[in-house]
């Protein structure tokens, strides 16, 4: 693949980005720049310590050189996020200065600018630092206002700088975070392939054509992005880049994210640290890329060309069900009231259902067979994550099993028609979600590499309403099992191990034994 091709190609179609160049050692091309999209103006460049290391004292330099006028914004604070304060002091610096901004930096300052920028119906030039994200050409701003997660629809940079020697020399966990980035785009395909069957959002063929029929292709080396190898990393950005651009084109963000990226946002409105620091996007989207991956996997075991439309239609909730049930699941949330919100916008009446349901029944097999070409199976996902050195599971960025359940409230916050709402058109599913969520945590915090196990089936299957399951259980350096029973739905083993007895509950919900 020609990355810079795909790129010019895509910039013909963007709303926003009109230049944009990658390549090694093209930093010094940021005055010409600037001097061409913002003739005449005077810029301040936004940097953090380590940005302005990285690329902002060079930026500088070399604009100061050339004749530019320059103010700097570097935010001395050692972690900080895309939080409402610092765009009030972004804007206070452009209406002082009456100057352009020029970021330099990743995902959070990006966000930043722009929406500063935005607040003065003026553009901005961007120097990328890292390949963490692919907000770079988004047009839209995510920034966290009184405790909520906000994503404003704003306008993408103008110009887009990036120096494959600045971005590989990034740490290597950004680079591995914008990889999960970039592979989140798979699951969100899927749902978007079952928005436009659902009639609720159209797929946009220009910004899908973008870059999803490439996707494959920038996500072949994950070993290499590992390495930092140039690229690889270039690569990877093009991707990045190429999905915002997509964003652009679509007037939206369903191009590039979905249900995988809700788990991110819901974790950020939570405070969610781990070892005392907040994680990166990229990192928390890939866990929920891999909690999507492993729910189509279940999805496809699933006959819904079977489905009794009448029967779903007849228990489909009312609107006032679904707004109490919104505020029974947020009422210990920080936004108490987004849930409501939400499912206010994103609920459906019957009758819509009962068109919706009949499209999935009448289309199934072709159209289950056009999603499993578009997703990847959750061990496929996990062995790219692994080789690029993401997160291959919720323990690694702190987030238990109870937390990873609790995600469930995600259905609540996206004001679209999902994939896992499916499950709600159906009242009976709704103890499939709830079991799907248990058995993900569950798969995943025994689906790491070990060397030594034993392999414990339980002697009962449980069924779920209509989903038969059978639970396998692997243990790390296990000598025996001595029992397990089922009691008050909740299945417990005890076990003997080296380091010594330890047991594992497993809380099964709404089940019955077969």
């Amino acid at each position: 693949m020609n990355n810079t091709q795909c790129i010019l190609d895509a910039l013909k179609i963007a709303t926003d980005t009109k230049a944009f160049e990658l390549g090694e050692g093209v930093l010094h091309r940021a005055p010409a720049l600037f001097k061409e999209y913002f003739p005449n103006r005077k810029a301040v460049i936004v940097a953090d310590n380590n940005t302005w290391k990285a690329a902002g004292e060079a930026v500088d330099a070399s604009m100061r050189e050339a004749g530019i006028p320059c103010e700097r914004f570097l935010i001395e604070e050692e972690e900080f996020h895309a939080d409402w304060p610092y765009v009030e002091r972004i804007d206070e610096m452009l209406d002082r200065t009456g100057a352009v901004a020029v970021a330099v930096g990743s995902g959070v300052i990006n966000d930043l600018c722009k929406l500063a920028s935005f607040h003065h119906g003026q553009s901005y030039l961007c120097v990328a630092t890292a390949a963490s994200v692919d907000g770079y050409s988004s047009s839209g701003a995510v920034v966290s206002r009184d405790g909520a997660k906000l994503n404003i629809e704003t306008h993408a940079p103008l110009v887009i700088l990036a120096d494959v020697g600045v971005l590989a020399a990034a740490p290597k966990e950004m680079t591995a975070a914008g990889y999960a980035d970039l592979a989140a785009k798979i699951p969100a395909g899927a749902e978007w392939m079952i928005a436009d069957l659902f009639g609720t959002e159209p797929i946009i063929p220009a910004a899908w054509n973008v870059f999803m029929n490439d996707l494959d292709a920038m996500l072949a080396d994950p070993e290499g992005v590992a390495a930092g190898k140039p690229e690889a990393i270039a690569s990877l950005f093009a991707g990045l880049t190429l999905s915002g651009i997509a964003m652009q084109v679509a007037k939206s963000s369903r191009p590039a994210s979905c249900t995988e990226h809700l788990f991110s946002h819901v974790l950020d409105m939570t405070h969610h640290r781990y070892n005392g620091k907040f994680q990166s996007h990229g990192f928390q989207v890939a866990i929920g890329t891999l909690t999507m991956c492993a729910f189509f996997d279940e999805f496809f075991k699933m006959d819904l060309s079977t489905l009794d439309v009448d029967a779903c239609v007849a228990a489909w909730p009312s609107l006032e069900a679904e707004q109490r049930r919104a505020l029974d699941l947020f009422r210990d949330f920080p936004v108490p009231e987004l849930g409501y919100t939400e499912i206010t916008k994103k609920w459906n009446d019957a009758e819509t259902v009962r068109v919706q349901l009949t499209r999935v029944k009448e289309n199934w097999p072709a159209f289950k067979a056009r999603l499993q070409a578009q997703c990847y199976p959750f061990e496929k996902m996990r062995a790219l994550f692994a080789a690029a050195g993401a997160p291959t599971d919720p323990s690694q960025i702190g987030v238990s099993r109870e937390q990873l359940r609790s995600t469930k409230r995600i259905t609540n916050l996206l004001c679209r028609f999902i994939c896992i709402s499916i499950y709600h058109l159906n009242s009976g599913f709704y103890h499939f979600c709830e079991a799907f969520f248990d058995c993900c945590g569950y798969r995943f915090d025994f689906c790491a590499k070990i060397s030594h196990c034993i392999i414990v089936l339980c002697n009962r299957a449980i069924r779920l309403h209509d989903v038969f399951v059978v639970i396998l259980i692997r243990i790390r350096k296990c000598a025996i099992c001595l029992f397990q029973c089922i009691h008050n739905q909740r299945l417990t083993l005890l076990c003997i191990s080296a380091q010594g007895q330890f047991g594992i509950e497993i809380v099964l919900i709404d089940a019955r034994p077969v």
